[in-house]
């Protein structure tokens, strides 16, 4: 096996940092967990970072891991301590997301299309920054999608959804009126 690396990318949300390695992390898709209860029993990677007071979200991609930051006044520091945390870990083998089993059967055409268009197109773009977005559902028109990693919470999301996540799914599929963040 070659050497482990991660390196510190910068997102456009200023409450994130982004994490790149080498190494696979997951098989596709993402892993978000909002507070150090909800990685419990889920995530050993995500356990280990949350030990860390100044992290409070952990978002694990294919190849990168977004933490967000209470501060980022010791950001050198923090750095230092989240490189060390990951690539002990990443050494040991240890499994990084318990795998669960997401299925598409109960979805109706349309939101197997929403979720082709998200998982082929949008997804990919969204996490070069850091995050992802993921389906909740599909209402009378509606089509409700939630911001994670660097993507939750920053100034610039909504415009993605609107302009990007939303022309895209409008042009594809003439029952979409209009795309909500949950």
């Amino acid at each position: 096996m070659s050497e482990i690396t991660i390196n510190l990318e910068f997102t456009p949300n200023p409450e994130t940092l982004k994490y790149l390695t080498n190494v696979t992390l997951i098989p596709s898709g993402a892993a978000n967990f909002t507070h150090s209860e909800s990685a419990k029993g889920k995530s050993l990677l995500a356990e280990d970072l949350f030990q860390i007071p100044e992290v409070s979200a952990v978002m694990i991609g294919k190849n990168f891991v977004t933490l967000t930051v209470k501060n980022q006044d010791k950001l050198m520091e923090l750095n230092e301590v989240v490189m060390k945390k990951m690539k002990d870990f990443l050494v040991s083998g240890k499994q990084v997301v318990v795998p669960v089993e997401q299925s598409t059967q109960n979805l109706s055409e349309i939101e197997k299309k929403i979720c082709e268009i998200l998982d082929a197109e949008i997804r990919p773009s969204v996490a070069l920054d850091g995050g992802d977005i993921t389906f909740e559902k599909f209402e009378d028109g509606f089509v409700y999608l939630k911001m994670q990693g660097s993507c939750s919470g920053c100034p610039s999301s909504l415009m993605t959804l609107k302009m990007g996540v939303e022309t895209r799914l409008k042009d594809a599929i003439p029952e979409v009126l209009e795309v909500i963040p949950v």
